[in-house]
């Protein structure tokens, strides 16, 4: 891989991440590597600034920060193919991220630039969701660019993580109505505290928080998810990647929804008008480091699955 030109991404109010992203700055400008540095987080957003003034396309994204600074990342630069690399510093769970102890290696003789510059790494590529809205009236989506906008608009919405519908005023109902079709196929109307579409990365998030399925990112689905529904009969169902999903919310006028993107706000939607959701064809291209990577190990961890194992002992089975 080539370093001559980095975006270093860092995860906004963390002042562990400042710290780390000035040493990973100080060192990459000590070896010639041209080096833009910009903050992330729900109140800032650096992506279109960068990709307005920034007259090149970096090699490398490096992300400090957690699960939300990558999220945020990958919405922006997946449709331009620029790699991810992304380390858990002030973050949370840090599904992710690697662990914060890797970048150590930027200290070593073999560190972690010259790891880069070997191509001693490998590519993911997590497949990401694309939503476009089609207002009442209108025969087709409207066609944006293929960047990801933050701006209320009618698409495309990336989403590496899930997109949901939630009913628009809590204070109104907490309930929406919403009609799924799958295919050209009514599938479900689905009564309840909204709807989650989310990717095999995001199964372990929202979806997972309502009941939904795990998914290996090795495979290629969706998730569909009810948020709470009023019907003991709507459940989560998984359908192949490469289906056409269609959402209508029904009823009054008020009963308009919210379409979130990884938990960012894309826009409402009223009845009448209709979300079209399908795999995206710009997958997000995360860097691997771990030399054996391991999806279960990584589960184990995050989400304390200990069960009656004390001092991390396995049974001799």
């Amino acid at each position: 891989m080539r370093l001559d030109r980095i975006w270093l991404i860092v995860r906004a109010g963390s002042q562990a991440a400042q710290r780390q992203a000035r040493r990973c700055a100080d060192d990459l400008r000590d070896q010639g590597v041209a080096v833009v540095t910009a903050t992330s987080g729900l109140a800032s957003n650096p992506f279109p600034g960068l990709l307005a003034t920034e007259t090149e396309l970096p090699d490398l994204a490096l992300v400090l920060g957690g699960d939300g600074t990558v999220l945020g990342a990958a919405r922006h630069l997946a449709p331009l193919d620029v790699p991810i690399l992304s380390f858990n510093v002030g973050g949370h769970l840090g599904f992710l991220t690697h662990d914060r102890s890797l970048l150590r290696l930027a200290d070593q003789d073999d560190n972690l630039w010259q790891r880069l510059r070997d191509d001693r790494f490998a590519l993911e590529r997590r497949m990401m969701l694309e939503a476009r809205v089609i207002r009442a009236g209108s025969r087709e989506p409207q066609a944006v660019g293929g960047a990801d906008a933050d701006a209320d608009g009618d698409g495309p919405h990336l989403a590496l993580n899930d997109l949901y519908f939630r009913p628009y005023l809590d204070e109104v109902s907490p309930t929406c109505l919403l009609e799924l079709e799958i295919d050209g196929e009514v599938v479900d109307q689905y009564r309840g505290d909204g709807l989650i579409m989310a990717t095999p990365t995001g199964s372990t998030g929202y979806a997972m928080a309502a009941g939904g399925p795990i998914l290996h990112p090795g495979i290629e689905a969706i998730v569909v998810n009810p948020i709470c529904p009023m019907s003991l009969s709507s459940r989560a169902v998984v359908v192949p990647p490469r289906s056409h999903l269609c959402v209508w919310p029904l009823g009054e006028l008020s009963r308009r929804v919210k379409l979130w993107k990884d938990g960012a706000y894309a826009t409402v939607l009223e009845p009448g008008d209709r979300c079209v959701v399908q795999r995206s064809p710009h997958p997000a291209l995360m860097v691997i480091l771990d030399q054996s990577p391991s999806y279960y190990r990584a589960l184990t961890r995050k989400l304390h699955w200990a069960g009656s194992l004390t001092g991390a002992e396995h049974s001799h089975n």
